[in-house]
């Protein structure tokens, strides 16, 4: 089955921006992103500022992925748990996001003899303790979002 996924940390709050959020932590994102507000009268603000450290590197699994994002954020941790908790006054926080496309043919990803012995299997995934205990000390979130891109009939 063909498989996409990736992985990321992100910090995000409707007024710290990715800029002020680079600043205080010293380190760089792999991604930012600013969502504007729906409403453009009296003047737009954004609603949405978003920091992320992504690990899109295909063949690995999630666990990998995300051990890959934690080599880079663990020597951060006070910083971004000190952040983390500035945010949450405003709204804000941390999460650590889980995006996997299943049956995406268009984007596969998945290796080309899943049937191979040496061939990883990239569809069982689990955090370990290390995991979990960076998510409770910086106050962050898990979102895992799995979807299943088979055409089908009533697909448009």
């Amino acid at each position: 089955m063909p498989l996409r996924q990736y992985a990321y940390f992100a910090l995000f709050s409707q007024y710290v921006s990715a800029d002020e959020m680079t600043s205080q932590l010293g380190i760089t994102p792999d991604e930012v992103s600013v969502r504007g507000s729906r409403f453009t009268e009296p003047k737009a603000i954004p609603a949405s500022h978003r920091w992320k450290v992504v690990c899109r590197e295909p063949g690995l699994s999630v666990d990998e992925q995300i051990a890959r994002l934690l080599c880079r954020l663990r020597p951060h941790t006070a910083r971004v748990a000190e952040l983390v908790g500035q945010l949450a006054n405003g709204g804000g926080g941390a999460v650590l996001q889980v995006v996997r496309y299943f049956n995406d043919t268009d984007h596969d990803e998945s290796p080309s003899h899943p049937d191979a012995p040496d061939t990883p299997n990239l569809f069982g995934w689990h955090l370990e303790r290390d995991v979990l205990d960076f998510l409770a000390a910086v106050d962050a979130e898990l979102d895992v979002d799995e979807y299943d891109m088979t055409p089908g009939e009533d697909t448009i």
